[in-house]
């Protein structure tokens, strides 16, 4: 639909200008005029991009990241509870947003509201800040006239999904820089020590041992195949991009991961504490379960489990209890099964489904804490495997050169 940037006069003479939405410049003087607004000028409108705005969204300073909406959620609360219009409260966060992006945002939001659409509608159109899952509670808060405790919900609920991320990446920092530590003095050692030694080991005249040939190979490819390995990566990261925007590739995946040891049961459970989490949200909410489990399948992050949990969905709607989509699904423990059984028999199934979502927390967290004890070990052990290949291969011929000599 065509915008039309606009000049007029409230009916205190005071002067307006914004832009409307409006399929001809007659429908946007109506909506104007409805709004209390005498229209004095509307033209078709032009947006202008800055050379500086450009610059920004190439080094992606529009792009709004995950803090910012939780910083937007928890003002919206504060406003909405105090009684603020809608409209004035994202006209006072667009001025007061030191974010470029999420002005961009925030104005789009006050532009949509002006040409007639709901809040969720003019969220819906930015579905590349606003997930489904936030649309869609955004919709029922304005149906049951809650919206403030809806944001205030939300907050919480994001601030849960950043916190397990966070968890996660905290728990697999030490071992990514250690494997990226061994990976560059592999190649340092390659490409630098071993060809040294080389030379001097080409002076013996003798047969070297197995380890030594074995390490002089390796740098020999190293120095000669680099191409072939840059290549390699390059086809392989491609081939993942690809295999990855198929659906069959993603599901592949994602089921693959889920399989990993350690790493595939922390994904495993952050998912489904997401998602149980999410559901027992939208049921408080007065959500049906059929659409509750359609919004928590969208926060799943897994393939995987997003399909589990929508055929939970096709199962209810062919008249089966939660409990036995749930057993169908194969994806919940025996405990987590009986506490949805509790939930059911006794209708508190939002409460039983909040306190699974803290009980695979805390496995989780629990594990995290684990995990970094269970990998030090292996991490060592191949450490010490790289530097005793290398001590063996260097000092084995000097060893016997040695050896020789005394003789």
């Amino acid at each position: 639909m065509p915008a039309f940037s606009y000049f007029g006069r409230d009916n205190g003479l005071q002067p307006m200008r914004g832009v409307l939405e409006g399929p001809n410049p007659g429908q946007v003087a109506d909506i104007l005029v409805s709004m209390g607004i005498t229209p004095i000028v509307i033209e078709p409108y032009v947006a202008k991009v800055q050379a500086s705005e450009t610059l920004a969204h190439w080094l992606g300073k529009h792009q709004v990241h995950e803090q910012h909406l939780l910083i937007f959620t928890r003002q919206m609360y504060s406003l909405l509870r105090a009684g603020v219009p809608i409209l004035r409260a994202l006209q006072g966060l667009q001025e007061s947003s030191q974010h470029l992006g999420m002005k961009i945002v925030l104005q789009d939001l006050r532009q949509s509201l002006d040409s007639g659409l709901d809040l969720s509608q003019a969220m819906q159109r930015r579905n590349d800040v606003f997930n489904p899952f936030f649309v869609s509670m955004v919709r029922v808060g304005e149906a049951t006239g809650q919206l403030a405790d809806v944001f205030m919900t939300l907050h919480g609920h994001m601030d849960f999904q950043r916190t397990v991320r966070e968890q996660v990446k905290a728990a697999l920092r030490y071992p990514k820089f250690v494997m990226l530590a061994m990976a560059m003095a592999l190649i340092v050692i390659n490409v630098f020590v071993i060809p040294s030694f080389a030379k001097v080991f080409a002076s013996f005249n003798a047969e070297l041992p197995l380890m030594t040939r074995v390490l002089l190979g390796t740098s020999r490819f190293f120095v000669t195949g680099w191409p072939f390995m840059i290549f390699g990566a390059l086809g392989a990261y491609l081939g993942q991009r690809r295999l990855l925007s198929t659906p069959s590739g993603r599901l592949w995946w994602d089921r693959t991961k889920l399989r990993l040891p350690v790493v595939g049961e922390l994904q495993s459970k952050g998912a489904l504490a997401r998602v149980c989490r999410s559901l027992a949200l939208v049921l408080r909410s007065g959500v049906t379960v059929i659409e509750g489990l359609n919004l928590a399948a969208n926060v799943a992050e897994n393939t995987h489990i997003e399909q589990a949990i929508r055929g939970m969905r096709a199962g209810i709607e062919r008249g089966e209890s939660l409990l036995a989509a749930s057993q169908r699904a194969g994806i919940f423990s025996p405990f987590v099964l009986q506490m949805i059984m509790v939930g059911e028999e006794s209708g508190t199934l939002d409460e039983m489904l909040e306190e699974i979502g803290l009980v695979y927390q805390r496995e989780m967290e629990y594990e995290l804490k684990s995990m970094s004890q269970n990998i030090e070990p292996i991490l060592i052990f191949m450490l010490a495997g790289m530097v005793l290949v290398l001590a063996l291969g260097v000092f084995l011929p000097m060893w016997d050169l040695g050896k020789a000599a005394i003789r």
